[in-house]
């Protein structure tokens, strides 16, 4: 397949890896990501308040170990693992190892309990969390040329876009499983899931880590898929190719020996595809041109359901957040008269949690839960520790 040619022509994956994370890269600007665009995490400190919660049920249902991890992937500069840890109580605090895995350098002044890695840690128990790092993997860009046969989309400096050579082998394969599946078929059999696409709405992503080496991860569904008939999209129809994304998510949760994971981002499922895709760039808060010259974001929407192993499903942001305690009701009027300072401080509580399971926006984001090193069946499980904390009786899809 070509991936760089005379010109200097690259294919989409290796033009983002340089772009955000070379030398002189996106993600190595001095103001890091709050600087450009918000997350959950920087919308209100009740996200990482409902993550903390999260973390105190899994901590009972996994017997109270000690010590327990919380690992947040794409850390950024320590938002969410920092207010994750304030937001804790003391007995649970005492038992917490906090990591945060990143590439830039360590911020000045984070807490020094806050271990800062390159790579998730290995065989430890817990909560790993990934808030928006999937949609920074870099991917590989697919266009259907006048033939209809999917083709590489290859991209200079500036941005400018060529077809490059067919895609193939285990590429071809992800987008028949995942994309464009041949007519009269579905996507490979995967995790139970929504047929209604889960997408977010304005751009927020954090910082991204390098993936840990994919070999050492178990192959998500759909990756070893059987040739099938040949692809026929429509002329100029476009999808980002997931394969990198699946075998970072995989590697990932390879690195719990014991808990949940946790990747949340804006998505698609499968039935409900992008036809153009949806590669964009970010800057100062605003979309931009997909430019890969290190001066914007990259990013495109992740398919979570082809990330997903066994045992995994997708929830939206909204209903995770509402079964954790964030919903955005408004404080009883009689609270104004009896204790005026008491209501401003709700009411400003619930517009934040308002923004953060608006469906539209936030609350629109697709949320995969991953358990590692639990028994089989857990959706028909009676014990309520265990499904409370792998929020087990969240429903795929809430009605609006």
């Amino acid at each position: 397949m070509e991936r760089a040619a005379a010109g200097g022509w690259r294919g989409w994956r290796e033009a983002t890896e340089e772009a955000l994370y070379g030398p002189s890269g996106f993600y190595r600007r001095p103001e890091g990501p709050a600087g450009h665009f918000r997350t959950s995490v920087h919308a209100s400190p009740l996200f990482a308040g409902a993550v903390a919660r999260l973390l105190c049920r899994l901590d009972a249902a996994l017997g109270h170990p000690d010590p327990l991890a919380f690992v947040d992937m794409a850390a950024g500069r320590g938002e969410l693992v920092t207010g994750v840890l304030a937001a804790l109580p003391a007995e649970v605090t005492a038992r917490v190892r906090g990591y945060a895995v990143e590439r830039a350098d360590r911020p000045d002044g984070l807490d020094e309990r806050i271990s800062w890695l390159a790579e998730p840690p290995r065989g430890v128990t817990g909560l790993l969390f990934a808030n928006e790092w999937l949609d920074n993997v870099p991917v590989d860009v697919a266009e259907a040329g006048p033939d209809g046969v999917p083709r590489l989309v290859l991209v200079r400096g500036d941005g400018t876009e060529r077809l490059g050579e067919p895609v193939s082998g285990e590429d071809a394969r992800w987008l028949r499983n995942w994309w464009w599946p041949p007519a009269g078929t579905g996507p490979a059999p995967g995790p139970r899931q929504d047929p209604t696409p889960v997408q977010g709405g304005p751009r927020s992503p954090g910082a991204r880590p390098d993936p840990a080496p994919a070999q050492e991860a178990p192959r998500p569904a759909g990756a070893d898929g059987a040739p099938g008939a040949p692809l026929a999209p429509a002329e100029g129809a476009r999808a980002e190719i997931g394969l990198p994304r699946d075998l970072a998510w995989a590697s990932a949760v390879s690195t719990l020996d014991r808990g949940l994971a946790v990747a949340v981002d804006y998505a698609h499922l499968a039935g409900g595809r992008p036809p153009f895709g949806t590669l964009t760039g970010f800057r100062e808060g605003r979309e931009t041109a997909p430019v890969p010259d290190g001066s914007c974001d990259i990013t495109a929407h992740v398919a979570l359901d082809a990330c997903a192993l066994p045992g995994g499903r997708v929830v939206t942001q909204r209903a995770a957040l509402r079964a954790l305690g964030v919903s955005g009701a408004r404080p009883p009027l009689a609270l104004a008269s009896a204790d005026p300072a008491a209501y401003v401080r709700a009411l400003a509580g619930a517009g934040q949690a308002a923004e953060l399971t608006a469906p539209d926006g936030l609350g629109g984001f697709g949320w995969l839960l991953q358990p590692v090193g639990f028994p089989d069946g857990l959706l028909d499980s009676p014990d309520a520790v265990l499904r409370d904390a792998l929020l087990v009786d969240v429903p795929d899809h809430e009605e609006q």
